[in-house]
């Protein structure tokens, strides 16, 4: 099986920054693969890089055999990318209907399906989908923000620290969500939370100072604490 999505030797600076400096993994169809690192390590520029909205300077980048690499964002995500960025990015002046209405590319009889099926999956925007988004609490905003990466029929959703900053109840409702569409998505999963980005993900990579350290099945480095505490700094207890 091909991968789905390729990254290769990923150069990117922020400024006169170098901050990636060799990331490389494969995601495949149907999977959900966390990305792990130390903070300042690259992992939120890795999928600002794969969408355009921090280009990579060199390197490969393909989605389903398109070359992303210096596509502007909006065509980048075109090509079938949902993008759950960590800051939320929805409009706060809008009603939740209207975040969702205007993230559609479309708004066809299956884009319309999609928004109902989202709604199910998140009864709390359900009940909110006429208040401004403003109102609505952090948990909220982040189900507005997964939300509004569903709607459209993407090939694979990417996912930016969506337990930040949460009541660990919320958290258990957004992993909850999680886990119930990952079957149905190709997803990849930027997690400082290592408990809730162990139970989502398949796989993991471990981005160290810019570069993609080590990958595997993400059991192994569950049952590894040597690994935790000498990439992450965590030992799961």
């Amino acid at each position: 099986m091909k991968p789905l999505l390729e990254l290769k030797n990923i150069s990117t600076f922020i400024g006169p920054f170098h901050i990636l400096q060799g990331v490389s993994l494969e995601v495949y169809p149907g999977e959900a693969v966390v990305i792990l690192g130390r903070n300042g390590a690259g992992k939120t520029t890795t999928l600002r890089s794969i969408v355009g909205l921090q280009p990579a300077a060199s390197g490969q980048i393909t989605l389903d055999g398109v070359n992303l690499l210096g596509l502007p964002p909006y065509q980048a995500v075109r090509t079938g990318i949902g993008y759950v960025p960590e800051d939320y990015g929805i409009f706060d002046f809008l009603s939740v209907e209207e975040n969702l209405l205007i993230a559609m590319w479309i708004e066809d009889k299956d884009t319309l399906a999609r928004r109902d099926s989202v709604l199910d999956l998140f009864p709390a925007l359900k009940d909110s989908y006429k208040r401004p988004a403003s109102t609505l609490s952090g948990g909220q905003r982040q189900m507005l923000s997964i939300a509004r990466a569903l709607v459209n029929e993407n090939k694979i959703i990417l996912i930016d620290e969506p337990s930040k900053g949460l009541a660990p109840i919320i958290v258990e409702k957004v992993r909850d969500a999680l886990l119930k569409f990952k079957n149905k998505s190709t997803i990849i999963l930027v997690e400082q939370n290592f408990d809730m980005a162990c139970s989502v993900g398949d796989r993991f990579y471990i981005i160290n100072e810019g570069r993609t350290e080590l990958n595997g099945p993400i059991q192994e480095l569950y049952d590894d604490q040597e690994l935790q505490r000498k990439y992450l700094g965590v030992v799961n207890a």
